[in-house]
Protein backbone atom coordinates (compact mmCIF):
# COMPACT_ATOMS: atom_id res chain seq x y z
CA UNK A 1 0.00 0.00 0.00
CA UNK A 2 1.37 4.03 -0.15
CA UNK A 3 2.53 5.46 2.50
CA UNK A 4 0.15 6.96 4.55
CA UNK A 5 0.04 10.64 5.64
CA UNK A 6 -2.39 12.78 7.44
CA UNK A 7 -1.63 16.73 7.95
CA UNK A 8 -2.37 17.07 11.65
CA UNK A 9 -5.24 20.04 12.72
CA UNK A 10 -3.79 23.04 14.16
CA UNK A 11 -5.28 23.00 17.89
CA UNK A 12 -6.31 26.04 19.97
CA UNK A 13 -6.45 26.27 23.35
CA UNK A 14 -8.13 29.28 25.76
CA UNK A 15 -6.25 29.21 29.41
CA UNK A 16 -8.91 29.23 31.93
CA UNK A 17 -7.31 27.42 34.92
CA UNK A 18 -4.49 25.69 33.80
CA UNK A 19 -2.03 28.44 33.98
CA UNK A 20 1.43 27.86 34.64
CA UNK A 21 4.32 26.87 32.68
CA UNK A 22 4.14 26.77 28.84
CA UNK A 23 5.41 23.18 28.23
CA UNK A 24 3.60 21.86 31.26
CA UNK A 25 0.32 22.99 30.59
CA UNK A 26 0.69 22.17 26.58
CA UNK A 27 1.46 18.31 27.34
CA UNK A 28 -1.68 18.53 29.23
CA UNK A 29 -3.93 20.45 26.74
CA UNK A 30 -2.65 18.67 24.10
CA UNK A 31 -2.14 14.92 25.20
CA UNK A 32 1.27 14.94 24.38
CA UNK A 33 4.92 14.42 26.74
CA UNK A 34 6.82 17.44 28.08
CA UNK A 35 9.29 17.11 25.78
CA UNK A 36 7.30 16.72 22.94
CA UNK A 37 5.73 19.93 23.85
CA UNK A 38 9.43 21.41 24.71
CA UNK A 39 10.16 20.38 20.58
CA UNK A 40 7.28 22.14 19.12
CA UNK A 41 7.66 25.38 21.10
CA UNK A 42 11.58 25.13 20.19
CA UNK A 43 10.37 24.38 16.55
CA UNK A 44 8.02 27.31 16.61
CA UNK A 45 4.97 25.32 16.43
CA UNK A 46 3.24 27.20 19.70
CA UNK A 47 2.36 30.42 20.01
CA UNK A 48 0.75 32.19 22.89
CA UNK A 49 -1.60 35.06 21.79
CA UNK A 50 -0.10 35.36 18.33
CA UNK A 51 3.55 35.68 19.63
CA UNK A 52 6.46 33.35 19.88
CA UNK A 53 7.09 32.15 22.81
CA UNK A 54 9.73 30.22 25.14
CA UNK A 55 9.41 26.96 26.74
CA UNK A 56 9.75 28.40 30.40
CA UNK A 57 7.14 30.95 29.85
CA UNK A 58 4.08 31.59 31.89
CA UNK A 59 0.61 31.47 31.15
CA UNK A 60 -2.48 33.68 32.62
CA UNK A 61 -5.74 33.20 32.33
CA UNK A 62 -7.22 34.24 28.90
CA UNK A 63 -3.93 33.26 27.39
CA UNK A 64 -4.77 32.14 23.84
CA UNK A 65 -2.36 29.00 22.82
CA UNK A 66 -2.40 28.06 19.06
CA UNK A 67 -0.66 24.29 18.75
CA UNK A 68 0.59 22.76 15.36
CA UNK A 69 1.55 19.30 15.81
CA UNK A 70 4.09 17.84 14.03
CA UNK A 71 3.10 16.51 10.77
CA UNK A 72 4.09 12.67 11.26
CA UNK A 73 6.33 10.19 8.77
CA UNK A 74 4.43 8.61 6.06
CA UNK A 75 4.36 4.96 6.70
CA UNK A 76 4.35 2.08 3.68
CA UNK A 77 2.14 -0.83 4.44
CA UNK A 78 3.51 -3.45 3.44
CA UNK A 79 3.14 -6.64 3.34
CA UNK A 80 5.33 -9.17 4.93
CA UNK A 81 6.37 -12.92 4.94
CA UNK A 82 6.33 -13.28 8.88
CA UNK A 83 5.50 -16.61 9.78
CA UNK A 84 1.64 -16.46 12.01
CA UNK A 85 0.72 -19.04 14.10
CA UNK A 86 -3.02 -19.14 13.54
CA UNK A 87 -5.03 -20.84 15.81
CA UNK A 88 -8.73 -20.79 13.46
CA UNK A 89 -9.51 -19.24 9.93
CA UNK A 90 -12.20 -19.80 7.18
CA UNK A 91 -13.63 -17.04 4.89
CA UNK A 92 -14.23 -14.71 7.31
CA UNK A 93 -12.44 -14.49 10.54
CA UNK A 94 -8.80 -15.27 11.38
CA UNK A 95 -7.96 -16.14 15.11
CA UNK A 96 -4.21 -15.58 15.54
CA UNK A 97 -1.77 -15.75 18.80
CA UNK A 98 0.23 -13.14 18.88
CA UNK A 99 4.00 -13.64 19.91
CA UNK A 100 5.36 -11.59 22.72
CA UNK A 101 7.11 -8.63 21.39
CA UNK A 102 5.01 -8.16 18.01
CA UNK A 103 3.28 -4.99 17.66
CA UNK A 104 -0.55 -5.40 16.01
CA UNK A 105 -0.54 -2.41 13.54
CA UNK A 106 2.01 0.29 12.44
CA UNK A 107 2.40 3.68 14.15
CA UNK A 108 4.92 6.27 14.14
CA UNK A 109 8.44 4.27 16.12
CA UNK A 110 6.79 1.10 14.89
CA UNK A 111 6.45 1.53 11.03
CA UNK A 112 7.23 -2.65 10.35
CA UNK A 113 7.09 -5.96 11.00
CA UNK A 114 3.85 -5.76 12.82
CA UNK A 115 0.80 -8.34 13.00
CA UNK A 116 -0.67 -6.36 10.12
CA UNK A 117 1.82 -6.57 7.67
CA UNK A 118 2.01 -10.49 8.37
CA UNK A 119 -1.97 -10.89 7.56
CA UNK A 120 -1.36 -8.60 4.69
CA UNK A 121 0.79 -11.28 3.03
CA UNK A 122 -1.70 -13.82 4.24
CA UNK A 123 -5.09 -13.14 3.16
CA UNK A 124 -7.49 -10.03 2.43
CA UNK A 125 -8.04 -7.85 5.24
CA UNK A 126 -11.23 -5.52 5.74
CA UNK A 127 -11.29 -1.93 5.50
CA UNK A 128 -13.43 -0.40 8.10
CA UNK A 129 -10.50 0.65 10.34
CA UNK A 130 -8.76 2.69 8.10
CA UNK A 131 -5.45 1.98 5.65
CA UNK A 132 -3.34 1.46 8.89
CA UNK A 133 -5.02 -1.29 10.89
CA UNK A 134 -7.18 -3.33 8.09
CA UNK A 135 -9.03 -6.14 10.05
CA UNK A 136 -7.50 -5.27 13.42
CA UNK A 137 -10.62 -5.49 15.76
CA UNK A 138 -8.93 -5.14 19.26
CA UNK A 139 -5.55 -5.15 20.01
CA UNK A 140 -3.39 -6.43 22.82
CA UNK A 141 -0.05 -4.65 23.50
CA UNK A 142 3.29 -5.31 22.18
CA UNK A 143 4.43 -7.55 25.47
CA UNK A 144 1.11 -9.13 25.60
CA UNK A 145 1.28 -12.69 23.35
CA UNK A 146 -2.47 -14.35 23.04
CA UNK A 147 -5.24 -14.97 20.74
CA UNK A 148 -7.37 -11.76 18.78
CA UNK A 149 -10.00 -11.55 16.47
CA UNK A 150 -9.31 -10.56 12.94
CA UNK A 151 -11.45 -9.62 10.44
CA UNK A 152 -11.19 -10.10 6.56
CA UNK A 153 -14.10 -8.67 5.40
CA UNK A 154 -16.06 -5.10 6.40
CA UNK A 155 -19.38 -7.72 7.46
CA UNK A 156 -17.24 -9.49 9.92
CA UNK A 157 -16.13 -6.78 11.29
CA UNK A 158 -19.06 -4.83 11.89
CA UNK A 159 -20.37 -7.87 13.81
CA UNK A 160 -17.43 -8.37 16.02
CA UNK A 161 -17.21 -5.23 16.83
CA UNK A 162 -20.74 -4.87 17.70
CA UNK A 163 -20.37 -8.06 19.61
CA UNK A 164 -17.21 -5.89 21.23
CA UNK A 165 -19.52 -2.76 22.30
CA UNK A 166 -22.03 -5.21 23.56
CA UNK A 167 -19.56 -6.65 25.68
CA UNK A 168 -21.09 -10.01 24.67
CA UNK A 169 -17.26 -11.47 23.86
CA UNK A 170 -15.15 -13.74 25.56
CA UNK A 171 -11.73 -12.29 26.77
CA UNK A 172 -9.45 -14.24 29.46
CA UNK A 173 -6.27 -13.36 29.95
CA UNK A 174 -3.74 -15.17 32.40
CA UNK A 175 -1.72 -12.62 34.40
CA UNK A 176 1.53 -13.47 37.42
CA UNK A 177 1.22 -10.25 39.67
CA UNK A 178 3.20 -8.85 42.75
CA UNK A 179 2.15 -9.73 46.15
CA UNK A 180 -0.37 -12.30 47.67
CA UNK A 181 -4.13 -11.38 46.95
CA UNK A 182 -5.81 -13.01 49.62
CA UNK A 183 -9.31 -12.56 47.89
CA UNK A 184 -10.18 -15.73 45.57
CA UNK A 185 -12.44 -13.64 43.01
CA UNK A 186 -12.61 -9.55 43.06
CA UNK A 187 -13.57 -6.79 40.73
CA UNK A 188 -11.78 -3.84 39.79
CA UNK A 189 -14.37 -1.13 38.77
CA UNK A 190 -12.39 2.31 38.05
CA UNK A 191 -12.19 4.99 35.19
CA UNK A 192 -9.42 4.74 32.98
CA UNK A 193 -7.52 7.87 31.20
CA UNK A 194 -4.45 9.38 29.91
CA UNK A 195 -1.98 9.84 33.31
CA UNK A 196 -1.31 13.54 33.77
CA UNK A 197 1.97 13.26 35.24
CA UNK A 198 2.87 10.68 32.53
CA UNK A 199 1.29 10.60 28.70
CA UNK A 200 3.06 7.64 27.86
CA UNK A 201 0.87 6.06 31.01
CA UNK A 202 -2.77 5.17 31.46
CA UNK A 203 -4.16 5.69 35.09
CA UNK A 204 -6.96 5.76 37.18
CA UNK A 205 -8.70 9.67 36.37
CA UNK A 206 -11.95 10.48 37.90
CA UNK A 207 -13.14 11.70 34.12
CA UNK A 208 -11.72 8.55 32.47
CA UNK A 209 -13.43 6.07 30.47
CA UNK A 210 -15.69 3.06 32.51
CA UNK A 211 -13.41 0.37 32.47
CA UNK A 212 -14.27 -3.15 34.55
CA UNK A 213 -12.04 -5.78 35.03
CA UNK A 214 -12.76 -9.16 37.14
CA UNK A 215 -10.35 -11.29 38.35
CA UNK A 216 -9.52 -14.97 40.11
CA UNK A 217 -7.30 -16.63 41.62
CA UNK A 218 -5.43 -19.60 40.75
CA UNK A 219 -2.58 -20.02 42.29
CA UNK A 220 -0.84 -17.96 45.39
CA UNK A 221 2.77 -18.27 45.66
CA UNK A 222 5.43 -16.52 48.56
CA UNK A 223 5.76 -13.57 46.38
CA UNK A 224 3.68 -13.49 43.42
CA UNK A 225 0.39 -14.75 42.50
CA UNK A 226 -1.07 -16.31 39.25
CA UNK A 227 -4.62 -15.07 38.46
CA UNK A 228 -7.02 -15.30 35.33
CA UNK A 229 -8.90 -11.75 34.56
CA UNK A 230 -11.72 -11.53 32.46
CA UNK A 231 -12.23 -8.37 30.86
CA UNK A 232 -15.79 -6.29 30.86
CA UNK A 233 -14.86 -3.49 28.84
CA UNK A 234 -11.56 -2.80 26.72
CA UNK A 235 -9.79 0.23 27.60
CA UNK A 236 -5.59 0.40 26.66
CA UNK A 237 -3.25 -1.36 29.49
CA UNK A 238 -6.51 -1.92 31.03
CA UNK A 239 -5.19 -5.25 33.18
CA UNK A 240 -2.15 -3.70 33.72
CA UNK A 241 -3.41 -0.10 35.35
CA UNK A 242 -6.10 -1.86 37.17
CA UNK A 243 -3.78 -4.85 38.97
CA UNK A 244 -1.24 -1.83 39.74
CA UNK A 245 -4.61 0.45 41.33
CA UNK A 246 -5.25 -2.45 43.77
CA UNK A 247 -1.45 -2.74 44.56
CA UNK A 248 -0.58 -5.53 42.13
CA UNK A 249 1.27 -4.70 39.23
CA UNK A 250 2.10 -6.88 36.76
CA UNK A 251 5.37 -9.14 37.13
CA UNK A 252 8.04 -7.78 34.30
CA UNK A 253 5.58 -4.67 34.00
CA UNK A 254 8.10 -2.21 32.41
CA UNK A 255 5.50 0.81 32.75
CA UNK A 256 3.75 0.09 35.58
CA UNK A 257 5.50 -1.75 37.58
CA UNK A 258 8.38 -1.99 40.18
CA UNK A 259 11.91 -1.95 39.04
CA UNK A 260 12.61 -5.16 40.67
CA UNK A 261 10.65 -7.80 39.33
CA UNK A 262 10.75 -10.97 37.22
CA UNK A 263 13.04 -11.46 34.06
CA UNK A 264 12.21 -11.52 31.04
CA UNK A 265 10.80 -9.69 28.19
CA UNK A 266 7.99 -7.89 29.19
CA UNK A 267 4.47 -8.24 31.54
CA UNK A 268 3.70 -11.77 32.58
CA UNK A 269 0.21 -11.50 30.58
CA UNK A 270 -1.42 -13.56 27.82
CA UNK A 271 -4.68 -13.34 26.59
CA UNK A 272 -5.61 -16.86 27.00
CA UNK A 273 -9.39 -17.68 26.12
CA UNK A 274 -10.98 -16.04 23.31
CA UNK A 275 -15.18 -16.29 22.33
CA UNK A 276 -17.35 -14.94 19.90
CA UNK A 277 -20.36 -15.62 18.12
CA UNK A 278 -19.64 -16.46 14.19
CA UNK A 279 -20.85 -13.37 12.44
CA UNK A 280 -22.08 -15.26 9.59
CA UNK A 281 -23.01 -18.43 10.92
CA UNK A 282 -24.48 -17.45 14.40
CA UNK A 283 -22.20 -20.23 15.69
CA UNK A 284 -20.44 -19.94 19.17
CA UNK A 285 -16.75 -20.18 18.80
CA UNK A 286 -14.36 -20.44 21.71
CA UNK A 287 -10.73 -20.93 21.76
CA UNK A 288 -8.25 -21.62 24.11
CA UNK A 289 -4.29 -21.95 24.25
CA UNK A 290 -1.78 -23.13 26.52
CA UNK A 291 0.67 -20.68 28.39
CA UNK A 292 3.37 -19.50 25.82
CA UNK A 293 6.48 -21.16 27.32
CA UNK A 294 8.42 -18.39 28.74
CA UNK A 295 5.72 -17.63 31.09
CA UNK A 296 5.52 -21.78 31.86
CA UNK A 297 9.42 -20.93 32.17
CA UNK A 298 8.39 -19.29 34.92
CA UNK A 299 6.02 -20.83 36.42
CA UNK A 300 8.28 -23.63 36.69
CA UNK A 301 10.85 -22.02 38.80
CA UNK A 302 8.51 -20.72 40.90
CA UNK A 303 7.18 -23.47 42.14
CA UNK A 304 10.95 -25.04 42.17
CA UNK A 305 11.42 -22.14 44.94
CA UNK A 306 8.46 -22.87 46.64
CA UNK A 307 9.41 -26.93 47.11
CA UNK A 308 12.66 -26.37 48.20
Amino acid sequence: MPAQVTTPATQTFIITTQIGRLDKVLSQLAGITRSQAQSAIVDHRVTVNGQDVKKRDELAAGDKVTFVPKTPTPIALVPEAIPLDIVYEDDDVVVVNKPQGMVVHPAPGHPDHTLVNALLAHSPLSTINGSLRPGIVHRIDKDTSGLLMVAKNDLAHQSLSAQLKAKTNERQYIALVHGVISEDDGTVDAPIGRSPKDRKKMAIVKDGRHAVTHFHVIKRYQQYTLISCRLETGRTHQIRVHMAYIGHPLAGDPLYGPKKTLPGNGQYLTAQTLGFVHPRTGKTMRFEIPLPAWFNTMLKQLDEQENK
